[in-house]
């Protein structure tokens, strides 16, 4: 008789496969979600927010704003009409989506303003003016002869 040592690993990964067997099809169907990519920074007079929405209307975007905190959501939809059993691979992404971006202090959110063009979506939100950066001039110092007798 031979001696076979034990690896719980082997009989965790057969577990997976049984259990990716019978519910694999139930897992399938239903849709992922998705988050865009999404650049943020920073100018002198705003903070600039763009995000990747291809593919999608303007009225399928929502935009809010609440205590500081901007929220870019929506839902891109699969609108395709094709045979399932037709697709060789289907990697783009589909389904509603939803993105929360904390705001710095300091920012006019009144003023907001977004655009899209491109399945490009630009956010600006201006700064207000007192947040804005300012060069402080340094004042150069002369010491006379007399100061620096006294020291």
């Amino acid at each position: 008789m031979a001696i076979i040592r034990w690896d719980p690993f082997r009989e965790m990964t057969a577990m997976r496969s049984q259990f990716e067997r019978v519910f694999g099809p139930v897992f399938e169907a239903r849709q992922e979600s998705w988050l865009p990519a999404v650049d943020v920074y920073d100018t002198r007079d705003s903070v600039i927010i763009k995000a990747e929405l291809a593919g999608m209307s303007h009225n399928d975007i929502h935009i809010d704003v609440d205590d500081n905190v901007l929220t870019i959501a929506g839902e891109r939809k699969f609108e395709e009409v094709v045979d399932k059993d037709r697709y060789y691979r289907v990697e783009r992404r589909f389904g509603s989506f939803e993105r929360s971006l904390a705001l710095p202090s300091g920012v006019i959110t009144d003023e907001i303003v977004a655009n899209y063009e491109d399945g490009i979506l630009e956010v600006r939100v201006p700064k207000a003016e007192e947040e804005k950066p300012r060069r402080i001039e340094i004042k150069a110092v002369k010491k006379t002869v007399e100061a620096k007798r006294a020291e």
